[in-house]
């Protein structure tokens, strides 16, 4: 109970502080670099799922040529 209060008071001493110190000026900047760092996120996401699908049909391509060839070497007679 204790710590439960204690952290109550802390955080209502943070809150306090935030205020005091230009809390509003402090978010809008904090917003903007989230929001730069957003859209580099996004890019970088984009590039990623374009760099996965090339992955994923080289991947596709070689495995088939592997089957081919696998069937190809079964179906040959002796």
């Amino acid at each position: 109970m204790i710590k439960f209060l204690m952290g109550v008071i802390v955080g209502i001493l943070l809150f306090f502080l935030f205020i005091y110190f230009g809390g509003s000026e402090t978010v809008k900047k904090v917003a903007e670099g989230l929001t730069d760092a957003g859209k580099k996120m996004e890019v970088m996401e984009q590039i990623i799922k374009k760099e996965k699908r090339e992955v994923e049909k080289d991947v596709k391509k070689k495995i088939l040529k592997e089957d081919k060839g696998a069937t190809k070497k079964i179906e040959t007679p002796r």
